[in-house]
C-alpha cells in the first residue's frame, strides 16, 4: 500500500537540514529502517510517524499530503481513549456499523472495536485510509488538535 508521505518527509527533513541518521537516532531505529520508511518500502509505525512530526514540527495531515498547511500545534500526547471516541463519533456520523466500517477499510471488525475502546492505537495505514476516504483530519482523529475536524 502506498501512503504518499515520502516526498514530504524528505523535503521537510532536508529543509531542516536533518540527516536520515539524525532522525533514525531520534526514533531509536537504524538508518536503514528509517530509509525504508522514507522511501515507503515499509509503512512507518504511527508512534514513529508521530515522533517524526513532533521533531520536524509539522502535522500528520501535512506529511500525509492532506493539507498544504503544515500548521504548528501543541504536541499533544496521543490519547487512545480520545482517539477511540472520535473514531466512534465519525462512524456514527457516517451511520456505519463497526462491520460496515471494517469492510470499507478492509480490516476485521474486532480491530475497529479495539480502536474505539482505546485498546489499540490506530495503525498508520488504517489511519491514512480513514482520513483519505472520509476527509477527516488525522491530527483531529488522534486528538492532537481540536480543529479543523474535516479536510477540504
Amino acid at each position: 500500500m502506498q501512503m504518499f508521505y515520502k516526498e514530504r518527509l524528505k523535503i521537510i527533513r532536508e529543509e531542516n537540514e536533518i540527516l536520515q541518521t539524525q532522525l533514525a537516532k531520534k526514533l531509536n531505529i537504524t538508518k536503514s529502517a528509517y530509509c525504508r520508511y522514507e522511501n515507503e518500502l515499509d509503512i512507518m509505525p504511527l508512534k514513529h510517524l508521530i515522533a517524526t512530526c513532533d521533531y520536524l514540527n509539522v502535522s500528520i495531515d501535512y506529511i500525509f499530503g492532506f493539507t498544504n498547511d503544515g500548521y504548528k500545534y501543541e504536541n499533544k500526547e496521543i490519547n487512545t481513549i480520545e482517539s477511540g471516541k472520535r473514531l466512534k463519533e465519525l462512524r456514527k456520523e457516517l451511520k456505519f456499523t463497526q462491520d460496515k466500517l471494517a469492510d470499507n477499510l478492509n480490516v476485521a471488525r474486532t480491530i475497529i472495536s479495539k480502536y474505539e475502546k482505546g485498546e489499540y492505537l490506530i495503525a498508520t495505514h488504517t489511519l491514512y485510509d480513514i482520513c483519505k476516504k472520509y476527509k477527516i483530519s488525522a491530527d483531529y482523529l488522534l486528538g492532537r488538535i481540536d480543529e479543523p475536524k474535516y479536510l477540504k
